[in-house]
């Protein structure tokens, strides 16, 4: 089935699907990677993605590897959905000549997408980090017995519900006090109004443009390549193949942007850690301090995250979930018959 065939509404229903299914699978190993990314030189709690998730478990049972995961299930069908849909859009207008895509285009509709969809990327991975992290920031103030530090700076005043989360003292347990993403919501909102939820925008850019100019043109040229006829479609599997394929790709290329994004969105520190200003010093107090190496922290979690992710959103967007769902929507069927 021709991507132009598909209707603006189908593409939404596939995006979100693909959202809701792939965050649910491969959501304890984005935890891993937000917790290994924000680890400093000499305050590792974390030796590895499994040593993390072991010890989540061990500390904050089995669903502690899913904090956060409700503003992902929220959030990640408008994201999705704008992201698959817009890359679609710009695609299309862009080959109308009908002389096909070059990969310049193919870049130019990928950074479009990239563009729109950090509307919604940005206040969901802003609220997601903190509720990540906080598990991290409890288990290295229990290592090291000290307090964590929280910078009120960052949040004035009204940030007694951010305090209470990560501020355990010396109590030997290294859970956290669980906070809901709706208050820490609200405690942004009051100090810093709506530039609170959107602090990180840039990085969030610098990460998301990038990985959208690699990822779509790739995952084009590699379905391409499964296609009996120009015109047709790629099988099933080759499609999933392609976007897990691409996904990974893409992912490590940009994945030091994706560190500098996870620290500069972590409003809460540990001890001795230190604070950022912005883009610029987050860079170059990573590399004095932690060396080029700390560039790629995490990097083998985000390949496992980003692979199934998009493996699963590019299936649901060629077999057309969405069309299904409309075809058979008993309201429709309602109206048909009246008719």
């Amino acid at each position: 089935m021709s991507q132009q065939q598909i209707s603006l509404p189908a593409k939404l229903i596939n995006g979100g699907i693909a959202g809701i299914v792939g965050v649910t699978c491969v959501f304890p190993i984005d935890l891993a990677k937000t917790r290994l990314q924000n680890q400093r030189q000499g305050q590792q709690v974390y030796k590895s993605m499994m040593d993390c998730l072991i010890r989540t478990v061990r500390s904050e049972g089995y669903f502690g590897m899913y904090r956060g995961a409700a503003v992902n299930l929220t959030l990640v069908t408008p994201e999705k959905a704008i992201k698959l849909a817009a890359n679609d859009f710009f695609r299309h207008h862009l080959g109308r000549s009908g002389k096909g895509l070059t990969v310049y285009k193919e870049m130019l509709a990928g950074c479009g997408a990239g563009m729109c969809q950090v509307v919604i990327t940005t206040p969901m991975e802003m609220l997601k980090i903190q509720l990540q992290d906080a598990g991290r920031l409890a288990a290295s103030q229990n290592q090291q017995r000290t307090p964590a530090v929280v910078a009120s700076s960052k949040l004035g005043a009204g940030n007694a519900v951010l305090r209470r989360s990560y501020n355990v003292g010396l109590a030997p347990a290294p859970a956290a006090r669980a906070e809901s993403a709706t208050q820490i919501a609200r405690q942004l909102l009051r100090a810093q109004g709506v530039s609170g939820l959107y602090r990180g925008l840039g990085a969030t850019l610098m990460r998301d443009i990038p990985f959208s100019v690699v990822y779509f043109p790739l995952f084009a040229n590699l379905n391409a390549l499964g296609k009996d006829a120009p015109e047709g479609s790629a099988p099933f599997y080759w499609s999933f193949l392609s976007g897990c394929a691409a996904g990974s790709i893409a992912a490590i290329a940009v994945n030091p942007c994706d560190v500098i994004k996870t620290r500069l969105q972590s409003l809460s520190k540990g001890a001795n850690e230190e604070s950022y200003s912005g883009i610029v010093d987050c860079f170059r107090k990573i590399l004095r301090r932690e060396g080029p190496a700390a560039f790629l922290k995490g990097a083998g979690c985000r390949a496992l995250v980003i692979a199934p992710l998009f493996g699963i959103a590019q299936v649901m967007y060629f077999v057309g979930a969405g069309e299904f769902i409309l075809d058979h929507n008993p309201f429709r069927l309602c109206s048909r018959s009246v008719v």
